[in-house]
């Protein structure tokens, strides 16, 4: 493919990435007026944010695993369907129960997206041109990050809007993204027996469920050394075993736990769940410091996270470039890590009394190290795997990426909760003021709190906030380690599908050449190709290439296919 056809094709795939990454960033700032508005308490204002982040992680494995079974541009598109379902659910909710419904769906959609894109971007193009392409998709991921917050803030602010239009404002970009995948997005069909493993997605999901629901409430609603702890986390382990167990024994596993016998595969998926730890602590809880501790507006609170993305941007579309230049990969993913530690041990010093100059600064070490570290695991990894594999290997990581992201922050919004409850009784018992009951456990409007109080309730968040990148900078100092032990190995120059090709897979049949066979008869070899269509034989068996399907899809030029 030319750089205009990828381009092309990859327009559909950045609408789709940055409905996903819209729909996670947009409602960080107006989630205080949405809670307040439906009449729901502290902990729907938790679950509003992790329900979403645990179906979009518990579903991502599943996404994978049907990428490498069926047409991927479809389920692109379905996703996408689910999102718009889900954002107009929320949209039009009266209460907070329909609320989280809906923010289930737009994971599920969510994890579908974010998926699918990795893993159709290695279909189409060769890891050693990859590097300049994943660079553009930084470059939506930042935009996309920093117009949520924005944007939201914006809508919120705004009488004649509301928080409603922070769930319909994604529609539109999820209707153009189906429309563009269908014009520019050519991908073969395989047609082959299908057998999805439906009892180990139900495992993993409930596996990873219960744990994650465990670290959602432990700390709030019971303790983290209680019967309660003891039970959910038996039964998550228990379900994971039973999960492992069913993996070694299915045909067609959802994760393929042989592919951690790839060494690359291993110390890359570490290091995503530790990145997904710091990602979302920087994205998340700045935006609550922002307006609680420094008292500033949602709008202005979006502006503010400029200087992170503005790092993160660079970066990656930097890196990229560089990468496909040289084909070097290794050296960005240390320094990477190295630099966000940096920077996370820089944030662990503030207060609601930090500069933003200085603030800047340190939120945009931590984004170029995000940016540098990110895209470049998923591309080392998709180096190192048989193009049948690209699925279940992108998928693994965009797993465990997320649940990095969504055990951090239900960890580190623990973390954060005692850290501040803490800090206002000792506030309040230095001033000689009584401690309101609950005061640790809600999140406090700042315009009708008394100007002592409101000096308190400042101070509190911007220490809590500090101590809570403390807690995360040594899970980014383990994710240098991680990238220490990977093995630097050229970039391959061919794409997904060329090295399916190579593998024995489908490969897409020329529309001028739709009768002939997918791989040639040599007349000296004893047996035919087990795919291929040899004459007077019986009909090709289920596995071969649907030729019509091919011959509409395909978007081959006229030829002889490269392999």
């Amino acid at each position: 493919m030319t750089n205009r056809q990828i381009l092309q094709a990859m327009s559909g795939l950045m609408a789709g990435m940055f409905v996903a990454i819209l729909a996670g960033t947009v409602v960080a700032n107006a989630l205080p007026r949405i809670i307040a508005d439906l009449g729901a308490s502290q902990s729907s204002y938790t679950w509003v944010v992790t329900s979403e982040l645990l179906a979009m992680t518990a579903t991502v494995p599943l996404w994978g695993k049907l990428a490498d079974l069926f047409n991927q541009k479809l389920l692109l598109q379905l996703s996408l369907g689910l999102f718009v379902v889900g954002s107009l659910v929320a949209g039009f909710s009266q209460d907070v129960v329909t609320l989280i419904i809906s923010r289930v769906l737009q994971g599920i959609g969510g994890g579908g997206l974010t998926a699918l894109a990795q893993v159709v971007m290695a279909a189409i193009i060769p890891p050693r041109r990859l590097g300049k392409y994943a660079g553009i998709f930084g470059a939506v991921f930042a935009v996309g990050t920093v117009a949520g917050p924005l944007v939201g803030g914006v809508l919120v602010d705004t009488s004649w809007l509301g928080w409603r239009w922070c769930f319909f404002i994604g529609v539109p970009f999820a209707l153009a993204g189906i429309v563009l995948l269908q014009r520019t997005l050519k991908l073969p069909t395989i047609r082959r027996e299908v057998r999805i493993d439906w009892l180990g997605a139900f495992l993993i999901v409930a596996g990873v469920c219960d744990l994650l629901i465990w670290t959602s409430l432990a700390g709030d609603k019971f303790d983290w050394a209680s019967t309660e702890t003891a039970l959910l986390v038996g039964l998550g382990v228990v379900l994971l075993g039973l999960a492992v167990w069913v993996e070694t024994r299915a045909k067609e596993p959802i994760i393929p736990l042989g592919i951690f016998r790839n060494r690359t595969v291993t110390l890359t998926t570490v290091a995503s769940f530790l990145v997904g730890i710091a990602m979302f602590a920087g994205t998340v809880f700045l935006s609550q410091y922002f307006q609680v501790s420094l008292g500033k507006s949602p709008t202005v609170a979006g502006l503010m996270s400029l200087p992170m993305i503005f790092g993160l941007l660079v970066s990656s579309t930097v890196a990229g470039q560089i990468i496909s230049a040289t084909g070097k990969w290794k050296i960005y993913l240390v320094a990477g890590a190295i630099v966000m530690t940096a920077g996370l041990g820089m944030l662990s010093t503030i207060g609601s009394d930090t500069h933003f100059g200085l603030l800047s600064v340190y939120m945009g070490v931590m984004g170029l190290g995000v940016g540098m570290l990110m895209q470049n695991l998923v591309l080392a990894a998709q180096n190192d795997v048989d193009a049948h594999e690209l699925g279940a290997a992108t998928s693994v990581l965009s797993f465990f990426r997320s649940l990095g992201g969504t055990i951090g922050t239900s960890v580190l919004g623990a973390v954060l909760a005692n850290r501040v409850s803490t800090e206002l009784s000792k506030g309040f018992k230095d001033a000689g003021i009584p401690a309101a009951e609950g005061n640790g456990n809600s999140v406090p409007d700042m315009t009708k709190l008394p100007p002592q109080i409101k000096d308190i309730v400042e101070h509190a968040y911007g220490v809590a906030t500090g101590d809570l990148f403390l807690v995360a900078t040594p899970f980014a100092f383990l994710a240098i380690i991680a990238v220490l032990f990977i093995k630097e190995k050229p970039l391959k120059t061919t794409s997904g599908m060329e090295r399916l090709a190579a593998e024995g897979g489908a490969d897409p049949v020329v529309p001028e050449q739709a009768t002939a066979p997918r791989d040639p008869v040599v007349p000296e070899q004893a047996t035919a190709p087990r795919d291929a269509v040899v004459p007077g034989q019986a009909p090709a068996p289920r596995d071969a290439v649907a030729l019509g399907k091919e011959t509409s899809d395909s978007g081959t030029a006229p030829g002889t296919p490269r392999d």
